[in-house]
């Protein structure tokens, strides 16, 4: 993969794209869900998490040439599953399944439906920079002192965060020595930056696909005990009742697939070519990757 993590940036454009989308269509009716005629989607994206801006900025791009209001709500985890559970948000492209969100899924899954993995195998990590004596995450025990007793984790209401604090650190009796840190995945992601240019000590959670790894010289520590867990499959999730209301849409989700190549390519053009605008990097992607344009007919 050749990533480079700019993630945060596909967000600020994908938001201004948005608003041009919704003027364009201002005619259609508003709200979701309300039937095949009711052409206004709304899909959740948690900011950073930069293949899920990817194929937000995809799929907003596709349901738009064919007719769609498309509108983006940036959303921490939690909040986007509480608000898919209430009608709210109609889509989420960036669900880690079983495991990684198997919280959200437990308290809200009745009132959702899974409508397919994109993705197929999605582990989570602890990283820690190619020049780190460490190998694995039995070689943190007795070691919280050197790294002030943190590994730099991203948002408190991610998966993520809940393995690595409550299932990784008992399993290898490192509770009393390392606490999890919470903040942003910019903020971990920075941090990780400054890090690695000064050559200093961290450890962070990450997962992959992460453009991190192509960015930064890190790599991940061996996990002997399986305590992050086995890979989730990337999934898009719904509202429920979205599949009876929208089926043309749900048809084409769940046909929709990516891989390593496909998704770095994306990401390379809405990065770095077309950075100001996603709908062009989308459209120069498509082109190249006819099946995907071919899923809406």
């Amino acid at each position: 993969m050749r990533f480079k993590f700019k993630g945060l940036a596909i967000a600020a454009a994908l938001s201004l794209t948005l608003g041009a989308g919704a003027v364009a269509c201002g005619d259609s009716d508003s709200g979701s869900g309300g039937g095949e005629t009711d052409k206004n989607i709304t899909i959740g994206m948690v900011s950073g998490w930069a293949e899920g801006e990817t194929v937000t900025a995809l799929w907003k791009k596709l349901l738009t040439d064919k007719g769609y209001t498309v509108d983006v709500k940036t959303l921490d985890t939690g909040p986007l599953y509480a608000g898919m559970s209430k009608g709210d948000v109609d889509l989420f492209l960036d669900s880690w399944l079983p495991g990684t969100h198997e919280d959200y899924w437990k308290q809200y899954g009745d009132k959702l439906e899974k409508v397919g993995a994109w993705y197929d195998s999605a582990p989570l990590t602890i990283a820690v920079p190619e020049y780190s004596p460490l190998k694995s995450l039995e070689d943190l025990k007795g070691k919280g002192g050197e790294y002030d007793g943190k590994i730099v984790g991203i948002e408190k209401s991610s998966g993520l965060y809940r393995v690595s604090q409550e299932e990784m650190l008992p399993a290898y009796g490192l509770e009393d020595e390392f606490t999890v840190t919470t903040s942003s995945t910019a903020a971990m992601l920075a941090e990780l930056k400054k890090a690695t240019d000064a050559k200093e000590n961290i450890i962070v959670t990450l997962w992959r696909p992460h453009l991190a790894y192509t960015q930064y010289p890190i790599r991940d520590l061996e996990d002997p005990k399986g305590a992050m867990g086995k890979p989730d499959g990337i999934y898009t999730v719904a509202r429920e009742g979205f599949g009876e209301d929208q089926p043309d849409v749900t048809s084409w989700l769940k046909k929709f697939k990516m891989n390593d190549e496909q998704l770095g390519t994306l990401e390379d053009l809405l990065t770095n070519k077309h950075k100001d605008n996603p709908d062009q990097a989308v459209t120069e992607w498509l082109k190249t990757n006819p099946e995907v344009q071919a899923l809406t007919g």
